[in-house]
């Protein structure tokens, strides 16, 4: 596959703005001074301190071979992207290992912003992971990001409610219908993620792959691509988001609600379904132990696998997670290596599973007792992650999920017509004729 060609205008803004600062920095060592070993300079995604020390114990255990700089990334993945981007366009020696949400790697690899992994490297790094994470880490059948954590959405659901209904959210052919259907007839709530945000382009892809349809055909065409929402699976994801949007299931703040927002409308008198990741069962346990939730709340929340589109095909639950690439322009590459490969062994990212509540993409952490001992649902995640579906793996992205979540919002207004409508303004978006 031929690189794609990147936008001229956009790296030249990128460029522009390379200079924008960081937030300040932690230098985690190990043995050596300033002018002895490397430091290399991970810029991480913001967590509770589980990367850096992560980070430390590789600093602690390279025996004098490189000293580890921590640099926070935003908050959010279009903020993150952005200070990346300013940074790589301008030819930044100082980003070493970079982490990076599973939807930029394509672009990042594209541009020539990552150096790739060569195949003895990929073979080490991805050795027993699930498939479904390390792919989102390829581009022209390369290795550029190496899974550091994964996710998938699940359907949590309020069993008093579900028993009150009469319905089996657990059956293998739960569909969204009934789902909606079964909350309007308890006249509760459907939590779901519909500000217009990446979280909406996920509910939204998740529905098409759910379907058997593709937001976007033949990725490799990069600005060619098909934009391809108006087929069946387009519009049935379609009548699901305008259905709901359009119940009384839908929350007051449905067009505004991202997945804290879900989680509070779920956690209420008025919750019973909510599409979420597994973080919430965790923070629902933690906010009962502070006294901010009764606990009688989170006995009550139960979890099945992302509901069907259709009663005979299995459903494609969203896949998320981030992956950890070496800067293109790294002095010290061979460290870099060596560091994603020390922080990204198995064992940390299990732990980094019990302490941060992010789902490892290793198919061994969730036979681990301690993982087991906490995650009852531990087979469903990794199922769940197995069988996910990713959004769509182009350098383009940030353009396709900007068309979407455009056309798409609020989601009240979603019809039949919003797919071809979505189709047109993706396809003149792509080839320059229409911006975001």
């Amino acid at each position: 596959m031929k690189r794609i060609e990147f936008a001229r205008s956009r790296r030249r803004r990128a460029i522009a703005l390379a200079s924008a600062p960081l937030v300040a920095a932690t230098l985690l060592t190990g043995c050596g001074s300033e002018s002895g070993p490397p430091t290399l300079t991970w810029y991480i995604l913001p967590d509770n301190g589980g990367s850096a020390a992560r980070a430390q114990e590789c600093a602690d255990a390279s025996g004098g071979a490189y000293q580890v700089r921590i640099e926070s990334l935003p908050s959010t993945a279009t903020a993150q992207r952005e200070q990346m981007v300013r940074r790589l366009a301008a030819g930044d020696t100082s980003i070493d290992v970079v982490s990076l949400d599973v939807v930029f790697t394509a672009e990042f690899s594209n541009a020539g912003f990552l150096r790739p992994y060569t195949a003895e490297e990929t073979t080490r790094l991805t050795a027993g992971m699930l498939p479904a994470p390390v792919k989102t880490g390829m581009w022209d059948d390369k290795l550029y990001g190496a899974p550091y954590k994964s996710n998938a959405q699940l359907l949590w659901y309020r069993k008093s409610q579900a028993a009150a209904a009469g319905i089996d959210p657990t059956s293998a052919t739960f569909t969204w219908d009934e789902m909606l259907k079964a909350a309007v007839q308890q006249g509760k709530k459907i939590s779901v993620q519909a500000q217009r945000y990446e979280g909406y382009m996920v509910w939204i892809n998740a529905l098409v792959l759910s379907g058997g349809g593709e937001v976007l055909q033949d990725v490799s065409s990069g600005r060619n691509a098909k934009p391809s929402l108006n087929t069946p699976a387009g519009l049935k994801a379609a009548e699901i988001v305008g259905n709901l949007a359009r119940s009384t299931a839908a929350p007051v703040d449905l067009s505004n609600a991202a997945e804290e927002q879900a989680r509070a409308t779920f956690q209420s008198e008025q919750g019973m379904f909510m599409l979420n990741w597994p973080y919430v069962l965790a923070a629902a346990r933690t906010a009962a132990k502070e006294g901010t939730l009764d606990q009688a709340v989170v006995d009550d929340i139960g979890w099945a696998r992302y509901p069907r589109v259709s009663p005979d095909r299995p459903s494609a639950p969203p896949l998320g997670g981030a992956n950890l690439g070496v800067g293109a322009y790294s002095r010290h590459p061979a460290q870099a290596v060596a560091l994603v490969e020390c922080i990204n062994a198995e064992a940390k990212a299990t732990k980094y599973m019990l302490d941060e509540s992010e789902p490892s993409p290793y198919a061994a952490s969730y036979d681990a007792p301690e993982i087991r001992a906490e995650y009852a649902n531990a087979d469903l995640i990794r199922e769940s992650i197995a069988e996910g579906g990713p959004r769509p793996l182009t350098p383009f992205y940030t353009d396709v999920a900007g068309a979407v979540t455009q056309t798409w919002h609020p989601p009240a207004s979603v019809t039949n017509e919003t797919p071809e409508r979505t189709d047109q303004f993706m396809a003149d978006v792509l080839a320059g004729r229409r911006l975001l």
